[in-house]
């Protein structure tokens, strides 16, 4: 299976400063993004260290292992970066003052194969859009989700509430750091989507539907993406990643037998 790859985030119109962070490395087949909460500037500090830090030693960790890596050691490789860089970022907020209570949400994809394993803490999300129906893949850990789940409010109630930013994990806030991880199987041609929730809180799902399902370049539809938040009031900051599955390698591999022998 062959992927593209990119990444866009943008400080939106209200806010000065930008703590989302994105990252993809297409050779490792990896796409991150966090959305940093905390302090003056501490939010910020604590998104870029998820996002480089895991990036870095998942890569490396993937580079070593191999591209037929089992379920199960896959899982543990993410879980272990993940814990690594929580564990860095509560150590950088105990050595500096002004980093206390610093924390970020996180979202982490590895694609292998026909293969994604994909992790997240928090209320940033990634979507897979398949035959131009567009479904959120992740479940928010958030205070709303959560009472959605025990039937206590409706998704129309939850989502005018004043409560939507309260999310009940993150990365850095805590010694023990949970990551949801789920495995999925990709078809040629998904594109997925991830995202902060300055995007999904902005653009409603029938217009990310529409923006995601347009016939242009990836870069072009991420700054789509982006611009229809702003259009929208961009409250937050804007971040997303898009990864698009083309064919698989065999049936390249066949193509290109067959014009070279035609």
């Amino acid at each position: 299976m062959a992927y593209e790859f990119c990444a866009r985030t943008d400080p939106g119109r209200v806010r000065v400063n930008n703590e989302d962070a994105v990252c993809v490395d297409p050779q490792a087949r990896l796409a991150l993004l966090a959305d940093g909460m905390g302090g003056y500037n501490a939010g910020e500090v604590a998104s870029g260290m998820a996002t480089t830090f895991i990036r870095t030693e998942l890569a490396r960790w993937l580079a070593e292992a191999g591209q037929h890596l089992k379920a199960f050691d896959l899982r543990r490789g993410i879980e272990i970066c993940v814990d690594n860089a929580n564990q860095a970022i509560l150590g950088a907020a105990e050595a500096n003052p002004q980093y206390s209570g610093m924390g970020t949400t996180l979202v982490v994809g590895v694609f292998q194969g026909s293969r994604l394993m994909l992790g997240h803490i928090g209320d940033s999300r990634c979507y897979r859009l398949r035959a131009g129906v567009l479904e959120q893949i992740t479940r928010d850990h958030s205070w709303l989700q959560e009472q959605i789940d025990a039937g206590l409010i409706t998704p129309q109630q939850a989502a005018m509430s004043s409560s939507r930013n309260l999310v009940t994990r993150a990365l850095g806030v805590e010694d023990n750091v949970l990551v949801e991880i789920n495995e999925f199987k990709v078809e040629p041609q998904d594109l997925y989507l991830m995202c902060s929730d300055g995007l999904s809180e902005m653009v409603c799902h029938e217009d990310l539907t529409a923006l995601a399902a347009a016939n242009v370049p990836l870069e072009e539809k991420a700054r789509r993406l982006i611009d229809a938040a702003n259009a929208n009031g961009g409250r937050d900051n804007i971040s997303v990643v898009l990864v698009q599955a083309g064919q698989t390698g065999s049936r390249r591999g066949f193509m290109s037998r067959l014009l070279r022998t035609a």
